[in-house]
């Protein structure tokens, strides 16, 4: 059973403009994650991702991979489980 865990997390960089919510949604989708990724007014990146560490470390990884997105800093902090969701999402 896989162990599940959720982060709320903040990339900043260059990650508006270059395909980042794209590219996350269908990382997202690879590895089975959940939640959501949105773009902020102040040219950051919000996302809550939701699954096993180890599908959270491949889905920061591929996105850093990306010779499109330049990721200065990270910031993320473990938040609650949500249950119930089934999809990963692209808010606006």
């Amino acid at each position: 059973m896989r162990e599940l865990v959720r982060y709320h997390m903040v990339f900043t960089g260059r990650v508006q403009g270059v395909g980042f919510r794209y590219k996350a949604n269908y990382i997202a989708d690879e590895y089975r994650l959940t939640g959501y990724v949105k773009n902020e007014y102040d040219g950051s990146v919000t996302a809550e991702v939701q699954g096993t560490e180890q599908e959270i470390y491949m889905f920061i990884k591929a996105l850093a991979n990306d010779k499109y997105i330049d990721i200065y800093d990270l910031k993320k902090n473990k938040i609650p489980v949500e249950i119930n969701e089934r999809s990963f999402i692209t808010q606006y």
